[in-house]
C-alpha cells in the first residue's frame, strides 16, 4: 500500500512538473516567440545571415531598405544610406539599435500563430519616423566630424533625424577595417560630457528652489574661488542679473547658484528630468546619463552644476528636456516607428511656470549671445555649450527648440572635440532647422 502511495505521489509530482513546464513554455512561447523565429539560421527569412524579407521605409514613404531574396537593396542616394544607416541598420546585424535588428519580428510580420509566414512571402512594410531628406541635410551640416543631430516632434514625439557619425554606406563599406565608433548609434547609445548646456538643468533646480532669483546679480571678474580652489570663466562678465548669467554662460555665477540649490536636489532634478532613466522608445532603450554631486565638496558640486565634473548626458534625452520646456514642462516620449498602435506618452517634469521662465531666458540667450540673424526665419530657443574634455578640443553642443505651429522641434547637436558651441554647433543647428521648416 505505501509503495503505491509513493507511485502515486511520484506520478502527481512528474505531472506537476510537467505542467509547470508546458507553463513556462507557452509564458516564453508568446514572449520570446518573435525572437526564437527570427533567429539569423531560419532560412525561411534570412539568406546567408541577412534578413531577405521586408522594407524599412522613412515618414514620407522613401524606401530606405529593400531585403530580397537576392540582397538588400538600399536608397540609391549615398548620402541618405550613410546619414540614415544608424535608424536602419546593415546587413550584417552590427547596429543593434538599426530597424533591421530591433524590428525584425515586425519587418517579417511575425505573429504567434503563423510565426513568420505571410501570404505573399515578401514580408511587411515599416515607416519609421525619421526625414530621410532632413537626416542628410544632417550628416551634410557635420561635415565629416564626427558626432550627432537629433530632432523631434515636442507634441508627437516622433523622431525626424537621428544621425551619428562617424557613419558609413551599408551598400559598400569595409568590414575588415571598420573606424572605431561606426556602429554606435551615438544619439541613443553615447554619453557626453555636457558642458553648459547643463546650466539649463541647473537654471531649473534655481528656478524652483531658490527665493529671491529676481533680484539675485553675481559681479564676475573672470574667476573665483570655491573651497580655496579656482573656477574659471572664459572672461570677466562683469555684473550679471540671472537672464545674463545664462546668456553668458557665467561659469562663476553658476558655481554659486548650484551651492545654493544644493547636492540633495540637484540629484532630484536629473532624475526629475529625465537624464538618469532610459526611454523605451518603440522597443528600444537610450543610455542613461550618470552624475555625481558631492556632499562633501562644494568645488565638485559647482562644476557639476556647471556641467563639467563627472557630469554625463545621453543626447536623446536631453532633446527631450528641450522639448518639454517648449511644452509648457511636459515631456512627450520619443518614438522611431510611425503610426504604431497606441498613444503618445506625456508626463509634466516642469511646473507651466519654470517652463516659461526657461524659454524666456533661452530666447534672451539668442538675442543677445547667438544672435537671431544668424537664424533667419526660425523662432528659436536655445543655450550652446562648450564642454571640457581632458586631453582633447571642447565638445561643441547647441540645444533648444523652435517654436512654429507647423514644426514644433526640439534640437540637440554635438561635435565632438568641435570647440566651441556657438560657432561650431550652432551653424549645424540652423543648417539642420532650415532643412526642415522648407520642406516641400
Amino acid at each position: 500500500m505505501k509503495r503505491l502511495e509513493r507511485r502515486a505521489l511520484i506520478c502527481l509530482t512528474l505531472a506537476a512538473v510537467l505542467l509547470i513546464g508546458i507553463g513556462v513554455f507557452v509564458y516564453r512561447f508568446v514572449a520570446d516567440g518573435h525572437d526564437w523565429a527570427t533567429f539569423y539560421a531560419n532560412q525561411s527569412i534570412y539568406s546567408e545571415g541577412r534578413l531577405n524579407v521586408g522594407r524599412v521605409l522613412d515618414v514620407n514613404g522613401t524606401v530606405l531598405c529593400d531585403n530580397t531574396k537576392e540582397d538588400n537593396r538600399y536608397n540609391e542616394d549615398s548620402e541618405i544610406r550613410k546619414a540614415t544607416v544608424h535608424a536602419v541598420g546593415d546587413m550584417d546585424g552590427n547596429i543593434s539599435t538599426g530597424a533591421l535588428s530591433a524590428y525584425a519580428d515586425k519587418i517579417v510580420g511575425y505573429n504567434v500563430l503563423t510565426g513568420t509566414y505571410s501570404m505573399t512571402g515578401k514580408g511587411n512594410d515599416i515607416n519609421l519616423t525619421i526625414d530621410a531628406d532632413v537626416c542628410k541635410a544632417a550628416y551634410e551640416a557635420l561635415a565629416g566630424r564626427k558626432g550627432t543631430v537629433g530632432v523631434y516632434n515636442y507634441e508627437t514625439g516622433e523622431i525626424i533625424c537621428m544621425v551619428s557619425s562617424p557613419a558609413f554606406d551599408p551598400a559598400d563599406y569595409d568590414k575588415e577595417n571598420a573606424e572605431s565608433g561606426m556602429y554606435l548609434n551615438k544619439f541613443l547609445s553615447s554619453r557626453f560630457v555636457p558642458g553648459s548646456i547643463f546650466k539649463l538643468v541647473t537654471s531649473a533646480a534655481a528656478i524652483e528652489n531658490v527665493d529671491g532669483l529676481d533680484s539675485w546679480s553675481y559681479t564676475c571678474s573672470g574667476s573665483s574661488y570655491v573651497d580655496g580652489e579656482l573656477i574659471t570663466c572664459v572672461s570677466a562678465h562683469g555684473t550679471v542679473d540671472f537672464y545674463g548669467a545664462l546668456a553668458k554662460s557665467c561659469n562663476c555665477a553658476y558655481a554659486e547658484l548650484t551651492q545654493k540649490v544644493g547636492s540633495t536636489i540637484m540629484r532630484e532634478y536629473v532624475r526629475k528630468l529625465g537624464l538618469t532613466t532610459s526611454y523605451d522608445i518603440d522597443g528600444i532603450s537610450n543610455a542613461k546619463g550618470k552624475f555625481k554631486f558631492s556632499r562633501n565638496s562644494s568645488y565638485n558640486l559647482a562644476w557639476a552644476g556647471i556641467g563639467q565634473y563627472e557630469d554625463m548626458i545621453n543626447p536623446c534625452s536631453m532633446m527631450v528636456y528641450m522639448g518639454a520646456i517648449a511644452n509648457d514642462g511636459v515631456a512627450v516620449h520619443p518614438k522611431i516607428l510611425h503610426k504604431l498602435m497606441g498613444g503618445t506618452e506625456t508626463e509634466r517634469i516642469l511646473e507651466p511656470e519654470t517652463a516659461q521662465q526657461l524659454t524666456d531666458m533661452m530666447k534672451n540667450n539668442v538675442k543677445v549671445s547667438y544672435y537671431e540673424s544668424n537664424f533667419p526665419g526660425l523662432d528659436i530657443y536655445a543655450k550652446s555649450g562648450t564642454a571640457e574634455v581632458a586631453g582633447n578640443e571642447p565638445h561643441a553642443w547647441f540645444s533648444g527648440f523652435i517654436k512654429n505651429e507647423d514644426n514644433p522641434y526640439a534640437f540637440i547637436i554635438c561635435v565632438e572635440n568641435g570647440g566651441s558651441g556657438s560657432s561650431v554647433a550652432a551653424p549645424v543647428a540652423n543648417q539642420v532647422l532650415q532643412a526642415i521648416v522648407n520642406r516641400e
